[in-house]
Order: structure tokens, then sequence, then C-alpha cells
């Protein structure tokens, strides 16, 4: 044996014990694997704890391969090339890692590592705090089991088990995940982080809860240094009273924007709406969204919802209570009860106001109503009248020939239960009407007055009131003159009008 030894010796009975440095130096010996060298203060051969086994005892240190261990006492046994150490426990990893424990269990032919009691890992991002940690240096990985808490500036990471992979630099983390920094608060079962690229993947249901809002997925990554998020798989987007969802979701938390794709759907359970559509964008302060492609809006009830259906959807909210809605280029309405098509459309809800620009139409029943603009007022989310404001005109067809006609200055009309009842007239009032008998047309009354009240019943005109008193003519049907049946600015949209909410896509012919 080419070893040089130092050996203090102290016979105590049977046994040997080495006082003094003792450093063993094993590498020049033939074996098949690398054996374990230490120091101690002292080495006591004790038979009662195996064969050749030594207890080692005061500032023991092992050095295997480029791993460093130490701790205030041990068993080593030799044959076998394994320890076990015991308190103050002190690894110091190649990389820089340390770990400290109550108990380390290590066995050089399987570089397998056991950690148990008061475990504690530091590397340069964080610290790990368990009771059971098992590193197999042949595999480069690390499992801590029966719970373990993971610090990391301001971040705590806990769960009941977790798997670090050194060589991808990656660590999975298993069972009750929870992480909790000061922005957000993260719940899994499983989760991924890289700790190289600071990048967390989930791979299963996760709850990211925050002071603003909270998002669930089941797949997708964050980017715990650039705020940057995609979530691919049943992920949506919450707060106290809208909801965003769709097949992809990117999103930036420091800008507070996010982008959603394919099947979106933003609900607004405060105003009862649902828009859909497959782009959006959203940002979270001041509150916008924005929805293209196939964008739908859904005033939703149990009875009779409405569908609105633009090229573009924007949702703003100003305070708590103030929302706007704006829908432009090609909108159009459907609802069992009313139909409706512009150029563009707003709606605020501190009011419950809906206003109709370029080229307006409603269809109410039996009634075409146009004007230059159109606004519908609401109360408790029925419709409660509407203003028809410069050049406004109504028709009704009473066959493929006639067509009741009112045109004035300015209208309002009301309604009750969401039918059209009654319409005031108001400057430069003008009709063409054909008034029955039971249900046979007697002939074409024309009249002029500065102001009209016009009574609906059964979805039809039934009266007409003129004030002050009219320049009207009766005409029987077949002495009518035909260039005086069609007021100025008469038009006919019924291609236009949608017959389903499925029509609401079409723009007619």
């Amino acid at each position: 044996m080419t070893n040089r030894l130092f050996i203090g010796l102290r016979l105590t009975g049977l046994r040997v014990i080495v006082v003094s440095l003792l450093f063993v130096n094993l590498n020049q010996i033939s074996y098949a694997q690398k054996k374990i060298e230490y120091i101690a203060n002292i080495v006591d051969f004790d038979k009662s704890i195996g064969i050749n086994a030594q207890r080692l005892i005061g500032d023991v240190r092992f050095k295997h391969d480029n791993t460093l261990m130490y701790c205030d006492s041990a068993y080593f046994y030799s044959e076998e090339n394994r320890l076990d150490a015991f308190s103050r426990v002190h690894i110091i990893q190649p990389d820089g890692v340390n770990m400290y424990g109550d108990l380390l269990k290590y066995n050089g032919n399987t570089k397998l590592a056991l950690v148990r009691k008061n475990v504690k890992i530091i590397d340069k991002q964080s610290t790990l705090f368990t009771d059971f940690f098992d590193f197999d240096n042949n595999l480069n990985i690390g499992h801590y089991f029966n719970g373990g808490k993971i610090l990391n500036d301001s971040s705590i990471l806990t769960s009941f088990q977790g798997y670090y992979y050194s060589k991808e630099k990656k660590t999975k983390f298993m069972d009750s995940v929870k992480f909790v920094n000061p922005k957000y608060t993260i719940y899994s079962d499983s989760m991924l982080y890289f700790s190289e690229t600071k990048v967390v993947q989930f791979i299963c249901p996760t709850d990211i809860v925050s002071k603003d809002n909270y998002l669930y997925t089941e797949g997708g990554w964050y980017n715990t240094i650039t705020e940057m998020a995609e979530f691919n798989k049943n992920s949506y987007l919450e707060n106290d009273h809208q909801k965003l969802k769709g097949d992809i979701l990117y999103y930036d938390k420091k800008k507070g924007i996010g982008h959603v794709y394919n099947h979106v759907e933003a609900i607004d359970t405060t105003q009862r709406i649902i828009i859909t559509g497959n782009k959006a964008e959203y940002i979270e302060k001041p509150e916008y969204l924005m929805v293209t492609d196939s964008a739908v809006l859904i005033n939703y009830n149990e009875k009779d919802s409405l569908f609105l259906h633009a090229d573009t959807l924007l949702s703003n909210h100003y305070g708590e209570k103030d929302r706007i809605i704006r829908a432009f280029y090609k909108v159009k309405i459907f609802k069992p009860d009313l139909q409706g098509k512009c150029d563009s459309l707003t709606y605020s809800s501190i009011d419950s106001t809906v206003r109709m620009y370029y080229d307006p139409v409603i269809w109410s029943d039996e009634n075409q109503l146009t004007a230059d603009s159109i606004h519908l007022f609401t109360t408790n989310r029925h419709l409660d009248r509407m203003k028809l404001y410069n050049t406004p005109f109504i028709i009704s067809r009473e066959d493929s020939s006639k067509y009741n006609q009112i045109k004035g200055k300015n209208m309002t009309g009301y309604f009750d239960r969401n039918q059209l009842y009654k319409i005031d007239v108001f400057g430069n009032g003008q009709t063409v009407y054909y008034p029955k008998d039971k249900n046979d047309i007697i002939g074409v009354n024309k009249a002029a007055s500065s102001n009209l009240v016009i009574f609906i019943e059964n979805k039809k005109v039934k009266k007409i009131k003129f004030y002050p008193k009219p320049d009207a003519t009766l005409y029987p049907l077949e002495k009518a003159p035909k260039d005086e049946l069609i007021l100025k600015g008469f038009i006919w949209l019924d291609y236009y009008r949608p017959k389903s909410k499925d029509d609401i896509f079409l723009w007619g012919e």
C-alpha cells in the first residue's frame, strides 16, 4: 500500500481509536467504483455496526468525485463504499449547491444520497426546506417528498413532492402545489419550472389568483422574468364582472394586455352580455376589449335574447357602472320581436341607450323604420322607447304593391313589453295609408299635417291622429294617382332583414 498514515493510537479494551488528522486516499487502489475519501478527528473500528465498519467522530469530512460532505459524526462502511452521516450534515456539490440536514445516507457505488430531517438546499436563486430529500448523482436527479418549501426572493413555493433534473435545469412539483408572491398566487397539482429560462410550465388544471383577476388553465407557460404567458388548454381570465376565454390566450402581465384566439368568449354577468369571435385583445386598465373575426354580441335572457354581429366589437369600462360598447361596419341585429341594421352602433350602460348611425333600419313586427340616426332607450333590460332623428320614415306592407307610409322631421316610438304601440311624429308629417273595413281595403288616404300620432294594434297601424287639422284626401283604390302613392325617400329594405340569428352574418343582396 502506497498510502502514508499518521496515526495516534490509544487502546481501550478491544477498540482502536484513531486520533488526529486522518485522510485516506484510495484513488490508486483498483476498485470497480471510485472509493470515498474521508478525514476525521477520531476513527473507531466497531464490529457492532458492521464488519470493517468505522465510527468517525469530530470534524468529519468526506470526498467522492468532486462532491464534499461534512458532519459531526458518521458510520463508514469501507467494504460497501457507503456512509451514514449524523448531525450538522453539509454537502457541497460541484455546481456550488449546498445541502444541509441532520442525517445523510450516501452510497459511493450508486451515488445515491438520502438526506433527512431539517433539510436545507441552497443554490444561487433559491432555498429548499424539507425533511426528506434524495439525490441520484448518476442521473443528476433530486427528489423531495412528504412536503417541501422553496424560497426565492419574495416568493414561496410549497408542494408535497418535487423532482429536480439538474441536466435539464428543470424542476417538477407535484401534489398540492402552491406558489405565492406579492403579485399573484398559483395553485396546481403539477407544475414544471426551468431555472435557466425562469419559465413555469403548466401541465394540469391550474388556478392563478391576483388582486385584479383570476386565471384558469390546463396547459401553457409563464415567464417569471418577462411576465409573458401563453395558456392553450381550457383557459380563461376572469375578474369580478367579466370572464374571457378562448383556445389560445397570450398574456402580458406587466402591460396588463391579453390576446385571445379561436372560440373567443367574453361574458359580462352584470350586464348579461356575451361577446364571441375568433380574435380578441384585452387591456386591464382602463378595461378595454376588442373582438373581431365573426364577432357576435349576445344580450341574453330566458325568453328572447338579442344577437348582434359586426366586423368589430369594442367594449370599454369607465368606472364601476359605465360601460360603452361600440359596433362598427355592417352591424346586424336579431331579436324575435325586433331586428335592425346600420353601419355603426354604440351602447352606454349608464343611460341604457343604443345609438344607431349611418343608414340605420329597425324592423318591429310589420313595420320598417329608418332615419339618419335611431336611439333605442331601455328600462330594466326591456325596450321602452325609440327616437328617430332627421327624415324618419315608417313603412308597412299591405301587399306586394301597397305600402302604408309615414314620414316627418322627427319621431318617437313607444313600446310595451317590447311591442311598438304608439308613434309620435313631429314636424312635416306626411302619410299614405290604406284604411280597412274589417279586412277589406276601402281606399287610400294621403294626408299631411305638422304633427301626427300613430296607434298600432296587433302589429299593424290601427289609427292616425293629425294635429292641427290635416290636408287629407281619401282616394278610391281605382282612382288613386299612382305617382302620389309613394312618398319621397321611400325604400323597402326587407331583403336586409334577418329572419333568424344566423342571418346576422348575411348582408343582403
